[in-house]
């Protein structure tokens, strides 16, 4: 498999916005040839990549593994949404690499009576959503409410909380989740 390594760091350099010359400034080394990988007239030795990758917050296995120009898609159609679970709760994610990103946003199913469980999540961060069908019983440490469509929820994710489905129909929510958990 070719690799396209400047088409690749000139998206990465993009994701982060920085120009060729802040690039070459993080990584010590000149802007020139920052521009000669980008347009693929040098071929950096792994430790010179190493080096211009040390300009992110990004590892060499990862430069290598995450298509970065993937990361700037901005509209989503239903079927391109990221199934992370399937069964009696579906989630599915907006976008599928969310490496480098703040906010998570899921299109939740609930089948009647699924329940993230008996034990209680705990995360760091913080969610919202909004039920856009059927009733979702959320219960955030001592407190409990049952939501219906059109009701909302924000809370901070290190306090214990958990969802189950009310009623004989799917309960279905967007939420969004900060940084990314799952």
């Amino acid at each position: 498999m070719d690799i396209n390594i400047g088409s690749r760091l000139r998206s990465l350099r993009a994701r982060y916005g920085l120009s060729q010359r802040e690039l070459a400034d993080r990584a010590g080394i000149t802007s020139g040839t920052i521009s000669m990988i980008e347009q693929n007239k040098i071929s950096p030795s792994v430790g010179s990549l190493k080096k211009v990758l040390d300009g992110f917050p990004v590892a060499l296995s990862e430069f290598f593994a995450n298509d970065f120009s993937a990361n700037r898609k901005i509209f989503f159609t239903a079927p391109e949404l990221a199934s992370i679970s399937e069964g009696k709760i579906e989630y599915k994610q907006v976008g599928r690499d969310l490496t480098g990103k703040a906010l998570q946003v899921l299109h939740e199913t609930y089948k009647p009576g699924a329940d993230t469980g008996r034990s209680m999540l705990s995360h760091e961060g913080e969610e919202a959503g909004v039920v856009v069908k059927g009733k979702l019983e959320v219960t955030v440490g001592a407190e409990r409410k049952i939501l219906k469509t059109g009701d909302a929820f924000y809370f901070e994710s290190h306090h214990p909380h958990r969802f189950r489905c009310i009623g004989d129909e799917d309960a279905v929510v967007v939420s969004a989740c900060t940084p990314p958990s799952f």
